[in-house]
């Protein structure tokens, strides 16, 4: 299995078709399309609704046995509760019990995506990670701990598989030392984020996964990658799936991650309103070995 996995940032919009889809082909089949192409997807509809266990099925079956999936966490928890209060409990449970253990094999990262609101405050973050789970077993525990917003609730996994936990940070308070501290102490990653967006840049090593998302060169999910910036991203992957870290990292934190003898490592293209996405998908995809 190569430890290195291109990929794009969901697989349904309109603006596809006709120019990556082909104009004849099923909307149903356009998954199976896309994972002849890429290496992962980000699912992103878990973002904005509940999904059924039917839909996690269908998609496990549309691909290939080798292919991974990143799950984007609903942003009722990270946008709306912002991880507070009472309901958090609930709304985590009704996430895990809504199929995403359908996945088996084929679950990878899950992706928490911070808005530009949402500051970084230690106690309150390191409960978050607290509660994350760090395996599908215990993901499984909560799952029964959901409501009657989860109409077909699946809340047992054929297996204990480890999760792994990403964050997208977007407010510069997360530019703290005391941040890159607790995610290596939870194992978790912060998101690699290219974007022309006033959001926080960081290449922290804190994992033993690397998780990348390329908003667009020009304007914010705008613009095609240049070969020579993909020539620089190729790079870049390529030395962080080899344990290692370039020379020029940018981090918060002063202290570099241990050196590894290899890193899985995750990257989205998530550009161009969503048009030149899998195109420079597949022209880093040639870069790499």
């Amino acid at each position: 299995m190569s430890r290195i996995r291109i990929g794009i940032s969901g697989w349904r919009y309109a603006g596809w078709r006709g120019e990556f889809y082909p104009d004849a082909l099923k909307q149903a089949d356009e998954l199976a399309f896309a994972a002849r192409a890429v290496q992962t997807v980000e699912i992103n509809g878990t973002h904005y609704s509940l999904q059924s266990p039917d839909s996690f099925q269908a998609w496990h079956d549309a691909v290939p046995p080798d292919f991974v999936f990143a799950v984007k966490g609903p942003r009722y928890l990270t946008h709306m509760l912002r991880f507070r209060g009472e309901k958090v409990e609930t709304g985590l449970a009704n996430f895990f019990a809504s199929g995403i253990f359908r996945l088996r094999d084929k679950l990878g990262p899950i992706l928490w995506q911070f808005p530009p609101t949402y500051r970084f405050e230690p106690e309150a973050f390191e409960a978050v990670l607290r509660m994350l789970p760090a395996d599908t077993r215990a993901a499984a525990a909560i799952a029964s701990r959901h409501d009657d917003k989860v109409k077909r609730p699946h809340v047992k996994t054929d297996r204990k598989r480890r999760l792994r936990h990403a964050f997208e940070i977007r407010h510069d308070s997360f530019c703290d030392p005391a941040f890159v501290t607790l995610l290596r102490r939870y194992r978790a990653a912060v998101v690699v984020s290219d974007a022309v967006a006033d959001w926080p840049y960081a290449e922290d090593l804190s994992a033993d996964f690397v998780y990348v998302r390329l908003h667009g060169p020009e304007s914010l999910y705008g613009g095609s990658y240049s070969d020579q910036a993909l020539d620089r991203w190729a790079a870049r992957l390529a030395c962080w799936a080899e344990g290692g870290e370039p020379a020029d990292a940018q981090r918060i934190s002063p202290v570099s991650a241990r050196k590894r003898a290899s890193r899985e490592v995750f990257c989205y293209f998530d550009n161009d309103k969503k048009t030149r996405a899998p195109f420079d998908a597949a022209r880093l995809m040639q870069r790499l070995p």
